[in-house]
């Protein structure tokens, strides 16, 4: 028999305010015109986003290629259903059309606005 813990035994403060962080994050999951970002979607947004803060921006064809997330044919998907959404644009630098950059927008840096004003609260919910 497996015995359920309730959530006042958990001891972990650290374990506690991620619990609390995903809970936070569940309403912004919603996108504000009632559009939804399923969580394969959201991994991808992240790692695109990831790549372009830190100043390596990921083309569709490094995207596609990100085996881990799902088929290039699934991920080709994927980025254009994001595009849809409006949480990503494609750059293309001069001289060189054939490769396509990903970047967030800023739709995308206003979610991810939102998801760190949750992992505050969290925290700021675990100190008082």
């Amino acid at each position: 028999m497996v015995k359920i813990v309730a959530m006042t035994t958990v001891k972990s403060p650290l374990a506690s305010a991620y619990l609390r962080f995903l809970q936070l994050a569940k309403v912004v999951q919603a996108l504000p015109d009632g559009q939804e970002m399923d969580a394969n979607e959201v991994a991808l947004l992240q790692s695109v986003a990831l790549r372009w803060y830190e100043y390596k921006p990921m083309t569709v064809r490094e995207a596609i290629s990100l085996a881990e997330l799902g088929s290039p044919a699934t991920l080709h998907k994927r980025i254009s259903r994001l595009r849809d959404k409006g949480m990503l644009s494609t750059l293309s630098m001069e001289g060189d059309r054939r490769a396509k950059f990903l970047i967030p927008t800023q739709r995308s840096l206003d979610y991810f606005q939102h998801l760190g004003q949750f992992m505050q609260q969290a925290h700021q919910d675990q100190t008082a």
